[in-house]
């Protein structure tokens, strides 16, 4: 059952495994399900990472901009905009999930703020909604094939096109890639799972063996390995060898690797590398600090940004909401000391609202800027010692 549905859907069988007789095609893989791709470990972590930070991070609204930016308490709709009682970061979650795999979001519209903004939106699953555009140029929308009202139909799209109402999914437009990396999980798994190698070789140096006499000695050596962790003791010219195949001999690990990697990069810069597929580069501890940092400004703030556009038509005007990216970077406590050392040094920020990033009580002195610390006053000077003799002394 996908994660997105409400009922219960007919069965679907996926991942059939292929005939032996033949090899595997990447042509034969079925992409129409939206959870179907998901199936690619590269393409489910790529797509969780970005859903669940997006989620997960803290949502502030406000009003107003530069100096005259007041923050404003969020409306209760909109920490539950489904109305289902999982909250936003599981509503988040799903318009993320159903934009990277479908490049739209469908939702019906359940309640409507006498100001016309929408404040409870319900989202459909995206494979049960069609969409077109009719001879009058007017959108058209069907739900599981019935066509629907518009005024209470809640879409947008990401990766559009001309003369098309719906967006462009990730998933189509790389079909080809994805059904690849399938096909390569489904190699590797009749590779080592289906017997299509021998575990090893009972050889005899001295002598041809004829079928029964080898049977014989296979029978006996099974039945005295099954089951036994002690040693076996072979008669003379007896010989054990096991088979080692390399995978890369097969190229299986080496094409699965580059498959997943590509599959990551579909979703942009930075999520291969995140995730730990090789790209090419050096691992130094400078990129490793800074690839949270590339993630964000290169892949992750794109879809940062069109949900709070989503969440800023769902308030009144002239109020926003803002995602806290700051969450996102999580740096050392030495590095967020000296920010915010910065911070009050230039008078950008006042005691209290750092206090209130480390989860601090406010102080009564903490509201204004912070004072700059009286100079250190100057050193006392010390009394230099008198190298000259006493008189008398040496006498």
């Amino acid at each position: 059952m996908g994660i997105w549905f409400r009922k219960p859907q007919p069965e679907r069988r996926s991942l059939p495994r292929q005939e032996m007789s033949g090899p595997p095609s990447f042509a034969s893989v079925d992409l129409s399900s939206a959870e179907s791709s998901l199936q690619s470990i590269a393409v489910h972590s790529s797509v969780d990472l970005i859903a669940s930070l997006g989620s997960e991070l803290p949502v502030h609204v406000y009003a107003g901009e530069g100096a005259a930016r007041t923050k404003k308490p969020t409306p209760g709709y909109l920490l539950d905009p489904a109305g289902d009682g999982n909250g936003l970061p599981d509503w988040a979650y799903q318009l993320l999930t159903s934009w990277l795999l479908r490049g739209n979001g469908y939702g019906d519209i359940l309640t409507i703020a006498p100001s016309g903004y929408p404040t409870q939106v319900r989202l459909f699953h995206p494979d049960e909604i069609g969409g077109w555009i009719d001879q009058s140029g007017n959108p058209v929308w069907t739900v599981n094939g019935k066509r629907i009202e518009t005024s209470r139909f809640w879409h947008r799209r990401v990766n559009p096109i001309p003369d098309r109402v719906q967006g462009l999914g990730p998933i189509s437009m790389h079909a080809t890639q994805i059904g690849l990396s399938l096909t390569t999980t489904r190699y590797g798994l009749q590779w080592f799972g289906d017997g299509a190698h021998p575990g090893g070789m009972l050889t005899n140096e001295l002598t041809d063996l004829k079928p029964e006499q080898a049977k014989t000695a296979k029978d006996r050596f099974m039945a005295a390995v099954r089951g036994s962790r002690e040693p076996v003791v072979l008669g003379r010219g007896w010989k054990y060898q096991n088979i080692q195949v390399a995978p890369e001999e097969s190229q299986f690990l080496e094409t699965q690797g580059y498959t997943e990697a590509q599959c990551c990069r579909i979703f942009g810069p930075g999520i291969a590398e995140i995730l730990g597929y090789e790209s090419g580069g050096s691992l130094t501890y400078a990129n490793v600090e800074s690839r949270s940092t590339h993630l964000l400004v290169y892949s992750l703030n794109k879809w940062l940004r069109r949900l709070e556009r989503v969440l800023t038509d769902m308030l009144p005007r002239p109020w926003y909401a803002r995602l806290d990216r700051d969450a996102l970077l999580q740096a050392t406590a030495l590095d967020r000391w000296k920010v915010y050392q910065l911070q009050l040094s230039t008078k950008a920020r006042a005691i209290n609202e750092v206090r209130d990033d480390e989860d601090w009580g406010p102080v009564p002195w903490g509201d204004g800027p912070a004072e700059e610390p009286p100079p250190a006053p100057p050193a006392e000077p010390q009394d230099e010692p008198d190298d000259e003799p006493d008189e008398g002394e040496g006498n």
